[in-house]
């Protein structure tokens, strides 16, 4: 009989999914700067690359904690979510409301990202392992700052730009 899967097993399948995403979102985000038009958007682009670096080593961080192996999972939900990326960067290049479409995609990200390192921080912390909590924080506060700014990136002239 099979063994019973545990919050731990949960935790982990979990971890290996956002690490593939993590993982796939690195490759993507300087075909997304590249397309991008303005400058502002590039620099955010440029900033979330570094920062998902970061982030891919600290979730390594959580596997040596968990005593597994960095491994990701096929994330079919984040392959979906940068499928519809690339659709908006093909259909409305060259176009005013490229950014805007840029922006919405990247945020879909966040959000995903948010999600995910929520709950992931939330059972780190039921589990009790503080130092994989506190980490898995720190990406948390990290994508929620990336989210916000680029909300004020669209609300302060891409948007504007996209109405022309």
């Amino acid at each position: 009989m099979a063994k019973e899967k545990t919050l731990v097993d949960l935790f982990h399948d979990t971890l290996k999914d956002i690490y593939y995403a993590e993982r796939k979102i690195l490759k993507s985000l300087p075909k997304m700067k590249r397309a991008a038009q303005s400058e502002d958007l590039k620099k955010a682009f440029e900033k979330h690359h570094e920062q998902t670096e970061g982030q891919i080593e600290r979730l390594q961080q959580v596997f040596e904690i968990l005593g597994k192996t960095a491994r990701g999972k096929t994330c079919e939900a984040i392959e979906g979510i940068l499928t519809e990326g690339e659709e908006i960067m093909e259909e409305f290049k060259g176009s005013p409301a490229l950014d805007a479409g840029l922006i919405s995609s990247a945020q879909a990200v966040e959000h995903y990202e948010i999600t995910r390192y929520g709950t992931l921080k939330r059972w780190a912390t039921e589990l009790g392992m503080k130092d994989a909590a506190k980490l898995l924080d720190q990406t948390l506060q990290e994508e929620s700052t990336t989210d916000e700014d680029l909300t004020k990136l669209a609300e302060s002239s891409i948007n504007e730009h996209a109405k022309a």
